[in-house]
C-alpha cells in the first residue's frame, strides 16, 4: 500500500511531499503531482528529516533510570543519602545512577559508612555518572564476597575495575525478567519519541550480561531497531552485529580510570587503568576481521588511544590494509587522539562513535575534564573537527544513561564545542547523528531520496511528531498533543470523500 505524506518541508530537497511503499521512498515532489495513495498524511508545514541513530546506548540501565533513583541532578552527597533514605526499607536491590561529585561541597561522594547509615539493611547500588565506578552498601557486598579481593576494591569509597564489575553483575542478576523488559521498552519508546529510529546497544559480560542482551534483541513491536554489539572476545550471543562497543581498553576520566600518558592533575599518584594491550587488541581485530565481523573497543585516554593504534598496525601486518579497512571496525568515545593517530585510523577505515554531550557536560575551563587533567590537556578532548578533517567517519550517540537521549542537543553540542575549532558545522553534526550511525553499523541510511529506506522523523521545531522506520510508524504524538491521524481509504469513505483528498487542516 502506498502512503503519501504532503504539506512538508523535506530535508535536503525542494519537495513538499513524498510517497512510501514497502518501506521504501518511491516518489518525491510537489503534492499536485503525487501518485494515488490509499493512506495520506497532511503534515501542515512540518519538517521531515532523516531519523536519528543513537550509536551508543545501554537500554536496560537507561530505562531503569526512569523508574529508579535518578541522581543526575543531585547537588551534594546529602541529597544522595536523602534519596536513598526515602526509598530504603526492602530486601530488593535499590538502584540509582548519575551522581557526580566534581561540583559538590567537599568534592567527594558518600562513604560506605554514610551509605549504610542511610540504607540500613537494604542492598544499594549507585553508579557514578560515567558508570565506571559505583557506591555499594555493605548489604549488597555481602552477596558478592569476591568483590573484596578484586582489583578496584575500596574499603569505604567507590568501587572501580573488577570489584565494580562483580557488584554490577550482582545487581543485574537481581533484576526480574518483567522489570528488565519494562525498562527496555520504556527506553526504546522514549528514544522513538525523540525521533530516533535505531539504537546501537553496547552490551557485554561486565555491563548487562548475555540474558539482558538477548532479551533486548528479541523485542518486537513499534520500536526503534536495535543493533547489538558485544564487548568481549570469544563467542558473542546470537544476533550480535559485532564484538565491539564497550570492550574496555581503559575506563573513564570521572572515575580516574581512563589510561593517561601522564598522571591525573588532581590525583598525581595515578595515570588510570589500562585493561588491554596492543597484542590483545591486535588479536581481537585479526579474529573479527577473519570472521567477517566488526571489532571495536572503548577507548578514552591518550595512553589507551596509543595502544589501540599500535594494535591496529599489528593487525594490518596479519590481515592486510584492505581487509582491515573493509571491516569498518569502530572505536567508542575516542576522546584523546592526535592528528597523526586520526589520520592512521582514517586510513584503516575506523568509525569513531562519539558523544558530543560529554563536552557540553564536562568540558570548558571549569568542568570535570579540566579538574582531572588540567585546563590545557582538557582543551584537546573530543576533537570532532580533527577527526572529521582526517576522514574518520563519525557516529553520534548518547551513551545513555550517561547523558540524556536528546539528539538536537547533541547536534548543538557538536557545533558549539567548548574548545574553539573542535566543533563541526550543523550539517556535518546532523549527518553524524543520522547517516553516520547507519554507516557505523555497515548499512545505508540517513538520506531522503527515491529508493532509500523510508526512515524519517517529522518535527515541529525540536518537538518530534512522528518517527517512521522502514515505512512503519514507531511513534506518533497523541491527538491531545496535536498529532493528527492516519487517513486510510475506510476513514475517508466514512467522511464521504476520497482518500486522495483526505487531509487534516490542523496539521500534525
Amino acid at each position: 500500500m502506498t502512503t503519501l505524506f504532503t504539506g512538508a518541508r523535506i530535508h535536503g530537497t525542494t519537495a513538499t511531499a513524498l510517497a512510501v511503499e514497502h518501506g521504501v521512498i518511491t516518489w518525491l515532489g510537489d503534492a499536485a503531482h503525487a501518485p494515488p495513495a490509499p493512506a495520506r498524511f497532511e503534515l501542515g508545514g512540518a519538517h521531515v528529516a532523516p531519523a536519528f541513530v543513537d550509536a551508543h546506548v545501554h537500554a536496560t540501565s537507561a530505562g531503569l533510570l526512569r523508574t529508579g533513583l535518578d541522581l543526575t541532578k543531585a547537588e551534594s552527597r546529602e541529597e544522595v543519602l536523602d534519596a536513598v533514605r526515602d526509598r530504603a526499607g526492602t530486601d530488593e536491590v535499590l538502584w540509582g545512577h548519575g551522581w557526580d561529585e566534581t561540583n559538590w561541597p567537599g568534592n567527594r561522594p558518600p562513604t560506605r559508612t554514610e551509605l549504610d547509615a542511610a540504607a540500613g539493611s537494604t542492598p544499594v547500588y549507585l553508579s557514578r555518572i560515567d558508570v565506571h565506578s559505583a557506591l555499594a552498601s555493605t548489604a549488597l557486598l555481602a552477596r558478592v564476597p569476591e568483590a573484596r579481593t578484586a582489583a578496584g576494591w575500596s574499603a569505604d569509597g567507590p568501587l572501580t575495575r573488577d570489584a565494580h564489575h562483580h557488584v554490577r553483575n550482582a545487581f543485574g542478576d537481581s533484576v526480574a525478567p518483567d522489570q528488565r523488559r519494562a525498562a527496555q521498552l520504556e527506553f526504546l519508546h522514549h528514544a522513538a519519541s525523540r525521533g530516533i529510529a535505531c539504537v546501537h546497544e553496547c552490551g557485554g559480560p561486565d555491563i548487562s550480561g548475555a540474558r539482558d542482551f538477548r532479551d533486548l534483541l528479541a523485542l518486537e513491536g513499534k520500536l526503534p531497531r536495535v543493533v547489538g554489539y558485544w564487548g568481549a572476545a570469544g563467542d558473542a550471543p546470537a544476533g550480535a552485529r559485532g564484538k565491539a562497543g564497550d570492550f574496555f581498553v581503559d575506563g573513564a576520566f570521572g572515575s580516574r580510570t581512563a589510561a593517561l600518558a601522564a598522571p591525573y592533575a588532581d590525583a598525581p599518584h595515578t595515570s588510570g587503568s589500562r585493561y588491554l594491550d596492543a597484542g590483545r587488541i591486535a588479536a581481537h581485530l585479526v579474529a573479527c576481521t577473519e570472521q567477517g565481523m566488526q571489532a571495536g573497543f572503548h577507548v578514552i585516554g591518550d595512553a589507551a588511544a596509543a595502544e589501540v593504534v599500535a594494535g591496529f598496525q599489528r593487525a594490518e601486518k596479519v590481515v592486510g590494509e584492505h581487509a582491515l579497512g573493509a571491516a569498518r571496525h569502530r572505536l567508542e568515545h575516542l576522546e584523546m587522539v592526535t592528528a597523526e593517530q586520526a589520520a592512521e585510523l582514517a586510513r584503516l577505515g575506523v568509525v569513531a562513535s562519539v558523544q558530543p554531550l560529554f563536552d557540553a557536560t564536562w568540558g570548558g575551563p571549569d568542568g570535570m575534564y579540566a579538574q582531572r587533567l588540567g585546563v590545557e590537556r582538557a582543551k584537546g578532548l573530543n576533537p570532532f573537527a580533527l577527526l572529521a578533517a582526517a576522514g574518520v567517519t563519525l557516529a553520534f550517540g548518547s551513551d545513555a544513561p550517561v547523558t540524556p537521549v536528546d539528539p538536537w542537543a547533541t547536534v548543538r553540542a557538536a557545533v558549539n564545542h567548548r574548545t574553539p575549532g573542535s566543533g563541526l558545522t550543523r550539517e556535518a553534526a546532523f549527518e553524524a547523528h543520522t547517516a553516520g550511525g547507519w554507516a557505523a553499523a555497515g548499512e545505508r541510511g540517513g538520506v531522503l531520496e527515491v529508493g532509500a529506506p523510508a526512515t524519517f522523523a517529522v518535527w515541529r521545531d525540536e518537538t518530534c511528531l512522528r518517527t517512521v522506520l522502514d515505512g512503519r510508524m514507531i511513534y506518533q504524538r497523541s491527538e491531545s498533543e496535536g498529532a493528527g491521524a492516519v487517513w486510510t481509504e475506510e476513514r475517508a469513505q466514512a467522511r464521504g470523500t476520497s482518500a486522495e483528498h483526505a487531509t487534516r487542516e490542523d496539521g500534525v
